[in-house]
């Protein structure tokens, strides 16, 4: 297969001008240790979409957030609960813990839907201690150390202390 270009005679003047021209471009550089790097993808945006079909979406900002929040809370107060009272995880639920998960799950979602509502994403203020990404790891591990507490009492036959 042969590929022909074809260039009007009136243009290539211009086309050789412009080639003569050309500059490529750049990459800044970096230290004498450390490669430059470009930033192929722009900056994560501090601002999230205030639809609530967005902020709830699989990818958004709001499920694992409002879960890690509400997993944190539960862990914490049923291991106070059980140091205070000695009751297991189950027994809690059974003593009327369900309605205060509900209250507390209502609020906290709530509380945590406002400011998305606004738009306001949550890296919208973080310094080095507290920061989006602690959130979100703390979260994770409470949600499996409330799965771990539950899975060892059922296994252990009743309170974990």
């Amino acid at each position: 297969m042969e590929v022909r270009c074809k260039i009007v005679e009136d243009d290539s003047d211009n086309i050789v001008s412009q080639i003569k021209q050309f500059k490529p471009p750049t990459l800044p550089k970096g230290d004498k240790d450390e490669p430059a790097v470009t930033r192929l993808t722009p900056p994560p945006s501090k601002n999230v979409s205030p639809r609530f079909i967005d902020v709830l979406s699989f990818t958004g900002p709001g499920p694992e957030r409002i879960n890690g929040r509400l997993a944190m809370i539960g862990f914490v107060s049923a291991i106070a609960v059980e140091l205070n009272k000695g009751q297991d995880l189950f027994t809690q639920i059974n003593n009327g813990g369900y309605m205060w998960f509900v209250w507390t799950s209502i609020l906290f979602t709530v509380a945590s839907l406002i400011p998305f509502s606004k738009g306001v994403g949550p890296g919208a203020t973080s310094d080095r201690f507290w920061n989006p990404d602690a959130e979100v790891w703390n979260g994770r591990t409470a949600m499996v150390g409330l799965v771990a507490l539950a899975v060892t009492e059922f296994l252990k036959g009743g309170a974990l202390v």
